[in-house]
């Protein structure tokens, strides 16, 4: 099973989490998402939402206490004192694909920088 992670910020659109995706998929292969998933704070934004509906695809939410166990490849300090993790994109996708999972994808940037995304593969919750 293959998720996105998302992490992005309060004016991202859906046209910035989907060009992120895209980024994304070119990398990891254009292989199936299974769902997408982002920080409990951020699963009702009406962008994450949309292109969730776009794909008919879950959208996950993960809280801190999930997150903050994953180890990721990007670091952020701003992202770790917000949600607990290096890179929210990555802790997310890692955290939803389950036990075992690894990235296909690191943390990939939208063009207008508003929205990251990362992908992970594994064998589900």
């Amino acid at each position: 099973m293959r998720v996105a992670g998302f992490g992005f910020r309060q004016g991202a659109t859906q046209m910035a989490l989907a060009d992120a995706l895209e980024k994304a998929r070119a990398f990891a292969g254009e292989v199936p998402i299974a769902a997408l998933a982002t920080h409990v704070s951020k699963s009702g934004h009406p962008a994450i939402q949309a292109l969730a509906s776009k794909f008919a695809l879950p959208v996950l939410s993960l809280d801190e206490r999930a997150l903050s166990s994953v180890q990721t490849k990007t670091q952020s300090e701003r992202v770790t004192a917000l949600f607990g993790t290096g890179s929210l994109a990555e802790a997310a996708a890692l955290a939803a694909a389950g036990a075992g999972a690894r990235l296909v994808c690191p943390r990939v940037i939208s063009s207008d920088g508003m929205a990251v995304a990362a992908i992970a593969e594994g064998a589900g919750p």
